[in-house]
């Protein structure tokens, strides 16, 4: 009997994971929040805060707060610490400027390194900007797949209740496919009631006839040989009885014949007393042929027995036991088939025997509860999240205009500088670099603070929410914690399911799910719900058990053979059916005439044409011509009956000497089956009743252990691999932190481009060298940098070491 397995309810997708993660960030974040945060979960202390609301200010608790907290509060203190000395930092440095100091005067002293310098000024410029490039397009990117990971929460909680509505329902739908499921041995059940006749009766026949139709088959074998020895025997005694009436016309024939041609010969004189006419008489002596009357007599005595009749009345009786059967069990199939019906009855009420059932709907309403409050929420969280998008959109802004004032720096430092040009006649391309380079500091120490604010404010709220939440939800640590709370105090998931003493939680199931343990133990029904009792049904097969043994089943007397019969065979047996023909055989074996019909024909003739008198020619002619007729006669009508003869015969020979045993034999088998039918034909009718009946019950046997393994031990519909929550990171648990925190550089990088600016700017000398050199004639004054040397006349060779030494501005 075969019985389909639960179809397992069909899932809505979750929601896909974001293309293109960044794992190593992702890992470095992590980490440096296992470095900050290495405490375990603090399930004493949430529980201490939670429970006793009114001594938060209580010192020891106080205290421990802070302990537990002590990574977080030293990063908020150095963030703090940042976000206040950043700008007084910058505004000192401003102030700095203006009053001429921190390179605000310009002029600028060369040397020999100057150059060494600027080149490695530079690189440091090119290496901090691109790091603060590609963290600025991280927080980019992050900042927008935190918005994307908001806005799909609330999708992926919808799918995710709509998957916990499918499971529910499905709980419902699966008990309801097991209770309609038993219609098929019902159904088996029922069909094997009505075609009793042939599987009972045919199982009956299987085990009877083994001996029985053998019994049968042996005798219509015998009786196919003995048919064939009393017509073999017959064909002997025609075939002797003909031949034995020909010999004898035969020979008078050939008497009257030889009397005839010695006196033709006698007549003839001299020419014909070399022709001898003796011997011409019949040689075989068919009268050797022995009688079989008496073989005759006892075969056609059983031939009139009707034994053939009385096989076939035999092999009929017992192909009807099948009508038999269906006939006496009339009754006892009615009986059944309403213990059938009173079954499926019984397994169709056990579905109001389970609660849960009935306690579905609180879930369903519960679920619906929850989705109806989260799309309650949805606008003021997309809201606050679009602001949150628009403040880090600007923060990044402000990061990327400092990276294009320190690339256009870069960039048009690097064409507007001239090796060759004096720093007095730097070019516009290389001074608007200078310009860049002052712009992008004074926007770092304007807006660095606020981008540490960001940070400081994301890494304080993600990292104690991913310590706090995240964590212990993978670890499973939360759960059990929100159990034994004061916060899910008036959940009570057994309550809710109709479970009466249950003690089941939400961390049980979760985890059961999760490893697809059956629902039957996951919510520890069996507590409340007497499966064995439920699907017991000891009492109806009890019943159907007690109406087959009532059943009465008996088969019609079978008779192989009467007493008489049995009587003829043994006759026959004892006889042995085989007469002596071997003179019969050694007759067939001579000619039938001794002498030659033809030679003597040809003689005859021969003679005839050499004598002279016509009226003996005459009467030789005729005698010849008669012996060719009568040797005609004999080859056309004793052959064939000679022939005749020795086949039956040869049969009969080949035949008889087995039929003794073959009769004994067959007796024997006919005395065996017959005890047999007689004996064990009851015993075996209730055996294979038995059988029926256990047949019938296996059927409900394999129905309530099947439906007891898809009940207890088939796995929770597939709720292990369905999209519901836990089974990967997702939105703010992926994302603790976003990587603002590169622009730190910035800080750096202002001090650096602080130094480089200088290399890039127009520079002017101070005023007293400027006056010598204007009153100078042959002053030669090549770039600081480039090649060649300070060349002077004579007259201002006391300005040679001023002029080397003069003094080149550049911006900042």
């Amino acid at each position: 009997m075969a019985l389909q397995n639960l179809s397992q309810p069909e899932y809505e997708p979750g929601p896909a994971p974001p293309a293109g993660s960044l794992p190593g960030l992702s890992s470095m974040v992590r980490s440096f929040l296992g470095l900050v945060q290495p405490n375990a979960f603090p399930a004493e202390l949430l529980t201490k805060l939670i429970q006793q609301k009114n001594d938060i200010t209580n010192p020891a608790v106080y205290k421990e707060v802070l302990v537990y907290e002590v990574g977080f509060l030293v990063c908020a203190a150095i963030g703090l610490l940042f976000i206040i000395l950043m700008p007084l930092v910058g505004f000192c440095f401003c102030s700095c400027r203006c009053c001429g100091n921190c390179g605000g005067t310009m002029y600028q002293k060369q040397s020999k390194r100057t150059g060494c310098q600027r080149r490695a000024l530079f690189a440091l410029v090119l290496l901090a900007t691109t790091l603060i490039l590609a963290g600025n397009i991280c927080a980019f990117i992050s900042n927008d797949r935190v918005s994307r990971a908001v806005n799909s929460s609330f999708g992926a909680l919808n799918t995710t209740l709509d998957n916990l509505g499918t499971f529910v329902r499905s709980i419902s739908q699966q008990v309801d496919f097991i209770i309609a499921s038993s219609e098929v041995p019902v159904s088996r059940a029922n069909g094997s009631l009505q075609n009793i006749g042939p599987i009972l009766g045919g199982r009956i026949i299987s085990e009877v006839g083994e001996e029985a139709y053998g019994a049968l088959g042996s005798a219509m074998r015998l009786l196919e040989v003995t048919d064939l020895v009393e017509q073999e025997l017959r064909a002997v005694n025609e075939s002797g009885q003909r031949l034995q009436q020909l010999q004898g016309e035969l020979s008078q024939n050939l008497s009257r014949l030889q009397e005839q041609i010695n006196q033709t010969l006698q007549n003839c004189g001299q020419p014909c007393d070399q022709v001898s006419v003796s011997g011409l008489a019949p040689e075989a002596n068919f009268s050797m042929v022995p009688d079989v009357s008496s073989q005759l007599e006892l075969l056609s005595n059983l031939t009139s027995a009707n034994l053939s009749a009385s096989l076939q009345q035999a092999n009929e009786t017992l192909n009807k036991t099948p009508t038999r059967v269906e006939e006496q069990a009339q009754k006892v199939v009615a009986d059944a088939r309403r213990q059938l019906a009173e079954v499926r009855r019984k397994i169709g009420g056990v579905r109001s025997e389970i609660p849960v059932l009935d306690t579905l709907g609180n879930v369903m309403a519960t679920l619906d509860t929850i989705g109806r409050q989260a799309r309650d929420y949805e606008p003021q969280v997309a809201s606050y999240d679009g602001y949150r998008w628009i403040v880090g959109i600007c923060l990044c802004c402000l990061v990327l205009l400092v990276v294009l004032c320190y690339l256009l720096a870069l960039v048009l430092g690097a064409l507007g500088l001239k090796p060759s040009a004096l720093p007095t006649e730097r070019g516009c391309l290389s001074n608007s670099g200078g310009d860049f380079f002052m712009a992008g500091v004074g926007f770092s120490f304007l807006f660095s603070w606020l981008l540490m604010l960001l940070v400081l404010v994301t890494f304080l709220l993600g990292g104690n929410a991913d310590t706090l939440v995240c964590q212990p939800w993978h670890s499973r640590q939360l759960l059990p914690f929100l159990e034994t709370s004061d916060l899910t105090a008036s959940f009570n998931l057994s309550e809710m399911l109709g479970l009466q003493g249950g003690t089941v939680t939400l961390s049980s199931v979760y985890n059961n799910c999760q490893h697809n343990e059956p629902l039957w133990r996951t919510l520890q029904l069996g507590q409340a719900v007497p499966l064995d009792e439920l699907l017991n049904i000891s009492q109806y097969t009890g019943e159907i058990t007690a109406a087959f043994d009532r059943l009465n089943v008996s088969l019609d007397p079978v008779t192989f053979l009467s007493p008489r019969q049995k009587q003829l065979l043994r006759d026959i047996s004892a006889s042995g059916l085989q007469p002596n023909f071997t003179g019969a055989l050694q007759q067939l074996e001579r000619n039938v005439t001794q002498r030659d019909l033809l030679a003597l024909a040809e003689q005859l003739e021969a003679l005839a044409n050499v004598t002279d008198n016509p009226t003996t020619k005459q009467k030789l002619q005729e005698e010849g011509s008669e012996l060719r007729q009568i040797n005609g006669q004999i080859r056309s009508r004793f052959l064939p009956e000679m022939q005749a003869l020795n086949r039956s015969i040869r049969t009969l020979q080949a035949t008889t000497p087995q039929v003794p045993a073959q009769i004994d034999n067959m007796l024997r088998q006919i005395e065996d089956a017959q005890t047999f039918l007689d004996t064990r034909a009851a015993q075996i009718i209730s055996n294979e009743s038995r059988v029926f009946l256990d047949t019938l019950l296996g059927y409900f046997n394999s129905y309530v252990d099947w439906a007891k393994s898809m009940v207890s031990d088939a796995p929770t519909a597939g709720v292990g691999d369905s999209p519901a929550p836990g089974h990967r990171r997702d939105g703010p648990c992926q994302r603790p932190a976003q990587p603002h925190c590169l622009g730190v550089l910035m800080h750096p990088e202002a001090l650096v481009c602080s130094h480089t600016a200088p290399n890039a700017r127009h520079c002017r000398l101070p005023p007293t060298p400027l006056k010598h050199l204007r009153d100078a004639d042959e002053l030669s004054l090549p770039a600081p940098w480039g090649q060649g040397g300070l060349r002077l006349s004579p007259l201002f060779g006391k300005l040679r070491h001023r002029a080397r030494q003069g003094l080149a501005l550049g911006t900042q």
